[in-house]
Parts: C-alpha cells; structure tokens; sequence
C-alpha cells in the first residue's frame, strides 16, 4: 500500500524538547489521525512535513520525494488546513483569492466557487467578519480548490462549537470518498476522530506510540475494572498502567484476549476512548 508520508528515524532537538527516533507513515486513500496531548511534538511534526522545520537527522519524504530536489511539486499537491486565521482581516474572499491563486498551476475557479458556495461564503464580505468556524470553511476551500491530493489539518476543530465541528466531520467524510485523496488530521479532541479516522498515530513526549487501524485499537485495547484483591506483582504486568482507589482498579490493556484468560468474569471490560489510551500511556511511561 502506498505511502504519502514517510518519516524515517527523525530527530529534532530544540531547548527542554526533543523528536526521538521518529519514523511513522500515512497511506495514501485514507485519513490518518494524529494524536498526542499538548506539547508533545505534533505541530513540530507537521512542520516538518511541510519543510518549514528540517530535522536535525533522519528523513521526510512526500509522494516519494525529497523535499531538497522537488520542494514546489510536493507543495502543489499538499492542501494545508490551519488551526488559526491566516488571511488577510481587511481583503474580502475573492480578493484573498487573486492573491492565492497564482501559486498553485492546478487553481481550478469552479471548484473554488463550487465549495465557497456549499459552504455558504460569502465572497464579498471582509475576512474580519467571518468567524472561526467560516475562517476554517475558507481554509479548506482555498486547500480544495487547487485539487491538492494530501490535505493537512491542524486542530481543524479546536475551538469550533460542536453543531459546526459535526459538520466539518461530515464534510470531510464526504470528501475522502475520492480515493486519491488523503487525509492528516492532528488534534487532541480525539473523538471527532471515532467518525472519520481510518488509521490512529499516537506520539507522546516526541516519540511514536504507535500507528494502528481504528477497528484494530477496539480489538486490542480495553479498560480492566476489578477488585484489587485481583492484583499482584506478576498481573499488575499485563497493563499499561493501573489506578487503585477504595473501590478497586482500573487499569488499560493492549491484549483484551489475554487478560480475558487470566481474569475471566472476575473483571469488567469496557471499550477505552482515545482519550482513555493517551492518559494510561501517559501515566505507564
């Protein structure tokens, strides 16, 4: 399966913060959602992924290429999606427009037009006026409309009331029914991507977690409750990490099976969010 980003053993250094060893890849077709809490390095990844940080070692590549050689290609195809407005507050959208336009060879104005009015844009009124939610409805606009191939979003819904972010989700999902188009989607509000993620990257401190599957993680992982009379030096290894309280544990697994066997009905399983996942992981490195 092919791969639209690949990193390679990246290293990034910078004072009290460091990229270890950081190789992950996002296959072309799908949306990939990029997860870790804040401050843990996903913003300096993307960064790099969009060559505006190089890493101090190891290697980012982009449909296959190297930013060194074919720098304007990869950036003719990438669709960037900010998290913040990047527009110019006293032009209007058509005039924002003229200004983009001439750097992508692929600007095509009906699609422009086609999601300005899908969107309900108005073309004419100052950026100023637009609020956060039609400032991240013109981003997109701006990344769909030169046909870019891998779109890249920020935490696209960070600050977005929950109507509009469902909304977002669902114009995304609408979107990636274009097999050719891929997706990357960092954010920390991790259940908007129990809707359209395909495949999770999880880094934490810098370093990659893991990469998995949306439905492989439902398989793999589960929260434990049970008494703490069930626990002892040897079963306290099966998980991530465990909570004790008065009232008993609650631990995360990444072997559901196995922990069945050992535990059998004396324990409660239950489906563990995202959310769930980076706080054990958090706790358990």
């Amino acid at each position: 399966m092919e791969n639209v980003i690949e990193l390679h053993h990246v290293n990034k250094t910078f004072k009290g913060f460091q990229i270890k060893d950081l190789s992950i890849s996002v296959k072309k077709g799908f949306v990939t959602g990029f997860i870790g809490g804040n401050g843990v390095g996903k913003s300096t990844t993307i960064k790099m992924i969009l060559n505006l940080l190089q890493p101090d070692s190891g290697s980012v590549s982009v449909f296959g290429l190297d930013y060194k050689k074919n720098e304007k290609e990869i950036k003719q195809r990438i669709g960037f999606v900010f998290d913040q407005n990047i527009f110019y507050e006293d032009l209007t959208l058509t005039e924002m427009k003229r200004l983009i336009k001439p750097a992508y060879k692929n600007w095509d104005d009906s699609l422009f037009h086609h999601y300005a009015e899908k969107f309900d844009l108005p073309l004419k009124k100052k950026m100023k006026t637009f609020s956060k939610g039609m400032l991240m409805k013109a981003s997109l606009t701006f990344a769909l409309s030169h046909h870019a191939e891998l779109i890249i979003m920020d935490e696209p819904t960070s600050g977005l009331d929950p109507i509009f972010r469902r909304e977002l989700l669902e114009i995304l999902h609408d979107l990636m029914q274009d097999s050719s188009r891929t997706i990357f989607f960092s954010t920390h509000i991790t259940t908007d991507l129990d809707r359209i993620a395909d495949y999770i990257t999880f880094i934490h401190n810098g370093e990659h977690v893991f990469t998995k599957e949306q439905n492989r993680i439902e398989e793999e992982y589960a929260i434990v409750k049970g008494e703490t009379n069930l626990l002892d030096s040897d079963t306290e290894q099966e998980f991530i990490s465990v909570r004790k309280s008065n009232h008993g544990f609650e631990a995360l697994t990444i072997n559901k099976q196995h922990t069945k066997k050992i535990f059998g009905d004396t324990v409660i399983l239950e489906k563990p969010t995202l959310e769930d996942i980076m706080l054990y992981t958090k706790k358990g490195m």
